[in-house]
């Protein structure tokens, strides 16, 4: 297998589940700044033109995050990180779905339409004036999510999961693009400083992330 990895949150959710699953998979940058992901040969394998995809052994390549996250857990189900019965693999993918619809791509999309329009606004449809909406949108749903896991350790209750690393990875890419959660939230505040401890938080940032300034 490769991974075909880069400098930008989805991917690094990616990085940080192999390092919570001690899983060793070669890695290929794509160079996303300079739209490497939109070019051949990565259309060869991604027509889509985003990242992370994964190479598989017979040539065929598989993308979206959670696409990938689920077949590599199949794969490799040890330790678990979605879910070890049918209920709990139901209630994680609930609180990731969650998490992504309401939180996770507004902050994204209002990345793409504020701070990083010079980059996006030639490769995708933008509205700069949705900008300010969609932050708004994502700090309120931080602040629901906020009140849901009070008492909790984690996202889907005491089970580390990929709940957790895909919200760590976005909200710590929020803070360095002018969209950082409100540190007076608790509960959130408090279960981002536990993640923020694991060895993989801090291991799968990407190497030339202190050049753009961006966690990814």
């Amino acid at each position: 297998m490769l991974l075909f990895d880069a400098l930008s949150p989805g991917p690094r959710t990616v990085r940080m589940y192999l390092l919570e699953k001690k899983l060793s998979i070669p890695l290929k940058n794509i160079d996303v700044f300079k739209g490497e992901n939109r070019q051949m040969p990565y259309l060869d394998c991604n027509p889509a033109g985003q990242v992370p995809a994964l190479k598989l052994g017979d040539g065929s390549c598989l993308s979206e995050t959670v696409a990938i996250w689920e077949y590599l857990e199949e794969k490799y189900p040890n330790p678990s990180l979605i879910g070890t019965t049918p209920e709990e693999r139901a209630e994680t993918r609930q609180w990731q779905r969650r998490l992504e619809l309401n939180i996770t791509e507004n902050i994204h999309n209002a990345y793409h339409y504020a701070e990083g329009i010079e980059r996006f606004k030639t490769r995708i449809p933008v509205a700069p004036e949705a900008a300010v909406g969609l932050k708004q949108v994502a700090q309120d749903r931080i602040r629901w999510i906020d009140e849901m896991i009070a008492g909790s350790d984690y996202i889907v209750g005491t089970r580390f999961t990929v709940a957790d690393i895909w919200l760590y990875c976005w909200l710590d890419f929020g803070i360095s693009v002018n969209q950082p959660y409100d540190s007076s939230l608790k509960h959130v505040d408090a279960w981002f400083t536990r993640v923020e401890k694991r060895p993989s938080a801090l291991n799968s940032l990407h190497p030339n992330w202190s050049k753009v300034g961006i966690r990814g």
